[in-house]
């Protein structure tokens, strides 16, 4: 895929996701075959004025290109200066500007999605951040803002004459929020209308999925999303489905548990949020014997000693069950409730 000047060797990328996609999370995605990843959405406004929280929110990992920094504002003025602060802090390839999110805190405050009700707006705020920015500028949209108003082709398209060099569709309108299902045929509606690539979004909750719209879509690449939750291998993966026809492989409860240790590791290393852990940590145990009951544990960790102690504890009793099953017997009960 080819974003500007920007080569990207992959049709596969993970998609930018608020408190979710930081540097550890992007690292391990990009390990494990993500070819181009997103930040978290920064702030326009906090970075005009220097906020501390947010610089951080641009830092990109040694291995982390291409990449991009996504931005959210509605102020011209303001995302025009952020651009320029994001391009040069960052060393990203490419500056991606927020027109997608749902969430009624941002969109009704004219941020996001809210932009796909003023498009005289929206194409001010993407003209003003690539005269800015000095690298190739994306947009990540909707199918429109309600369900009448499917206008994402036309919106498309103002994008590209302001000189957006590629665009990201989400198969759902902003009042949807994530409810329903994502509706693809939008994403070839907007390939039909622009010459930019286009990538899709919705709804990619697997390798089966992603490969089945890198076939059967206009998109030039796929964004995965809520698909990665305790499932980094995703993106190779659907790599090797789409391409070669290899089977999913299934990953056992110990292969899923290095995993996550080494995502904490990560995150002890690049963030000072060990609490973050609680959230994806519970993920990667889906599916394990007593997986509730240790999902109780999870949030109750703090450090990265009490997180790497209790993925200990999960992986004894994990083997304890498989032996049990393995003989025959019944599964032993929760270590630390039994």
């Amino acid at each position: 895929m080819q974003i500007g000047n920007i080569t990207i060797n992959s049709r596969l990328a993970l998609a930018p996701m608020a408190g979710v996609t930081d540097l550890a999370f992007r690292t391990v995605c990009r390990e494990l075959g993500a070819g181009y990843t997103v930040t978290e959405m920064v702030s326009a406004k906090a970075l005009c004025y220097q906020d501390k929280k947010s610089i951080p929110l641009l830092e990109l990992g040694a291995g982390e290109h291409p990449a991009a920094v996504q931005l959210f504002g509605s102020d011209p003025c303001c995302m025009e200066q952020a651009a320029g602060i994001a391009a040069e802090r960052s060393g990203a390839e490419i500056i991606d500007v927020n027109m997608g999110c749902p969430v009624p805190k941002v969109a009704q405050n004219g941020d996001g999605s809210g932009l796909m009700r003023t498009p005289d707006l929206a194409e001010k705020i993407v003209e003003a951040t690539v005269g800015a920015a000095h690298v190739p500028v994306t947009v990540k949209i909707r199918k429109g803002f309600y369900a009448e108003d499917r206008n994402a082709a036309t919106f498309a398209q103002m994008l590209e004459g302001a000189g957006a060099a590629a665009v990201a569709v989400h198969g759902r309108c902003a009042t949807q929020l994530y409810t329903g299902q994502a509706d693809w045929s939008v994403v070839d509606e907007v390939a039909d209308a622009v010459e930019i690539p286009v990538i899709g979004s919705g709804d990619v909750f697997s390798a089966e999925d992603a490969a089945e719209h890198l076939q059967g879509s206009g998109a030039s690449a796929v964004f995965i999303a809520r698909g990665i939750y305790g499932n980094p291998w995703v993106f190779g993966d659907a790599r090797a489905l789409a391409l070669d026809a290899t089977p999913v492989p299934s990953r056992s409860s110990r292969e899923r548990l290095d995993a996550l240790r080494e995502h904490l590791t990560l995150t002890h290393e690049l963030l000072p949020l060990m609490s973050r852990a609680r959230t994806y940590a519970s993920w990667y145990l889906k599916g394990m014997p007593h997986a509730a009951a240790w999902r109780a544990h999870v949030v109750r960790c703090s450090t990265y000693e009490e997180f790497m102690a209790l993925v200990d504890e999960i992986e004894h009793d994990v083997v304890a069950c498989e032996a049990a099953l393995a003989a025959g017997e019944s599964v032993p009960p929760h270590p630390l409730e039994a």
